[in-house]
């Protein structure tokens, strides 16, 4: 695997979660988190994915016809990573019973204020950070 960039290959698998297969969206989430620091156990989680994908190359998703009925989900965790404070967001949407995969877990940098503010400070970071 060292002629194929950890990066690219983290890559493809995108391309593959935004099209068409929405079912590996999270393990996608957690492998992208490790480009820069890339272990023998990061090829191996990236290698089962593929090895699920090849798996299951002949599921697909089929949107019936007819009337167009839409359905969206949306989910947060506010810093569900210990080890750097951040949150994580994503959503996904039902098109006719099947699911479309809006946007993958993303991780969402939070600053964590001090533990005591008076006002006039809650208020120039409230600004600072939501305009």
């Amino acid at each position: 695997m060292s002629d194929i960039s950890y990066a690219s290959t983290v890559g493809s698998i995108q391309y593959a979660v935004e099209c068409t297969r929405p079912d590996v969206a999270y393990a996608l989430s957690v492998t992208s988190r490790y480009q820069v620091c890339v272990g023998e156990a990061h090829w191996s989680a990236v290698k089962s994915i593929l090895k699920y994908l090849r798996r299951t190359k002949d599921m697909f998703l089929i949107y019936g016809g007819g009337e167009l009925i839409l359905e969206g989900y949306s989910d947060a965790s506010f810093q569900s990573d210990d080890a750097d404070a951040k949150s994580q967001s994503s959503f996904v949407f039902k098109v006719n019973g099947g699911w479309w995969l809006g946007r993958v877990p993303s991780r969402i940098p939070q600053r964590i204020p001090p533990r005591k503010l008076n006002k006039s400070q809650l208020r120039k970071l409230g600004r600072k950070q939501f305009g």
